[in-house]
């Protein structure tokens, strides 16, 4: 009960600074002149190509993964590697970072493998992301400083909050201290149940951690880590060609909006709603500075895409979970008889 209290009192603050950056982004927009752009000015067919990208992603990330379980010794099914990423995104659309979670307990249901293993191997695919993103971040300022500078500029509110997340001492602090005392007390609490059962369950996370080590295929896994991060750069740029005021605008142009974009997915709200259309529409509005309505033609642009990318992740998410128990049927069944 407690549990369920907690999760729902999660999503409602988390849906509620979403829905405050949503309204703040939109507050302003003419919701008829919105309409009108959403009929008549939107090609929806390099939208509907930019989501095949996303699915391309979404499948190159569920082989990457296997290539990380595979080092552990275990041999998962494509399918249900496939179904369990794809649920995974549909969860963090409830909670953020909820995701990672589901999508480790249902590979552990019905592949049988140490859920603390699997977390491992999760927590080394964030850190390779971060990578990957830290890539393009670099990429992007070689080419676009003065105008990720002008973003930060026109948004001082964005590079205060990004600081406070990177730099906050008090942050510093609480982590420094909750290390020295679990270092200070680790003899005393060495030989208790909950010691042990902590250490053990973080030897399995460590043993996931480390199967970067022991992937035969490391090419595969690395153009597969390259592969996933293109496809998202040209799920966000591709759209730029449904519209005709992004249309004219250089591939570098979509690399920047993409990496903007990518920080605004990392905020604590569900599916990055509002942060994303923020850094998006802050990201337009300085490169077509004077363009006639620009400021609501990017308002647009960040709800189209970004509601056709949640809107993949909502029907292909929730197919996944019909289709979990059908793709285990024999395995459910052999477990009812061995019961």
């Amino acid at each position: 009960m407690k549990k369920k209290l907690a999760n729902t009192l999660k999503f409602l603050i988390f849906f509620s600074i979403g829905a405050s950056l949503f309204w703040i982004t939109y507050r302003d927009q003419n919701p008829s002149e919105l309409l009108h752009t959403l009929k008549n000015d939107v090609n929806y067919y390099w939208i509907l190509l930019s989501l095949f990208f996303g699915l391309l992603s979404h499948i190159s990330r569920t082989i990457r993964w296997n290539l990380l379980i595979e080092s552990l010794g275990k041999k998962p099914r494509t399918v249900n590697t496939f179904l369990a990423v794809m649920v995974g995104y549909f969860a963090n659309l409830a909670l953020p970072r909820m995701g990672e979670i589901s999508r480790c307990g249902i590979i552990s249901r019905y592949e049988k493998i140490s859920f603390s293993q699997l977390v491992g191997t999760v927590v080394l695919e964030r850190v390779l992301d971060i990578i990957m993103l830290i890539v393009f971040l670099l990429i992007a300022l070689s080419t676009q400083f003065s105008v990720i500078a002008n973003f930060f500029a026109n948004n001082p509110e964005v590079s205060e909050k990004l600081s406070n997340v990177f730099a906050s001492a008090y942050t510093l602090y609480a982590l420094t201290t909750i290390t020295l005392v679990i270092w200070l007390l680790r003899k005393q609490f060495k030989h208790t149940g909950l010691f042990k059962k902590i250490d053990k369950t973080l030897k399995s996370f460590m043993d996931g951690f480390r199967t970067i080590k022991k992937i035969e295929n490391k090419w595969p896994f690395i153009l597969h880590t390259v592969f996933i991060w293109v496809m998202y750069y040209l799920m966000t740029y591709i759209c730029f060609f449904s519209f005709g005021f992004t249309s004219n605008l250089p591939a570098l142009a979509g690399l920047t909006v993409f990496v903007m974009s990518a920080f605004g997915m990392v905020a604590p709200v569900q599916g990055g709603v509002g942060a994303w259309h923020f850094m998006v529409i802050g990201t337009l509005l300085v490169y077509l500075p004077g363009v006639n309505n620009i400021e609501s033609m990017s308002r647009s642009f960040a709800l189209v895409v970004h509601g056709a990318q949640t809107a993949m992740i909502i029907i292909v998410g929730a197919l996944s979970v019909i289709a979990l128990p059908f793709a285990n049927r024999k395995e459910l069944i052999n477990n009812k008889a061995k019961a």
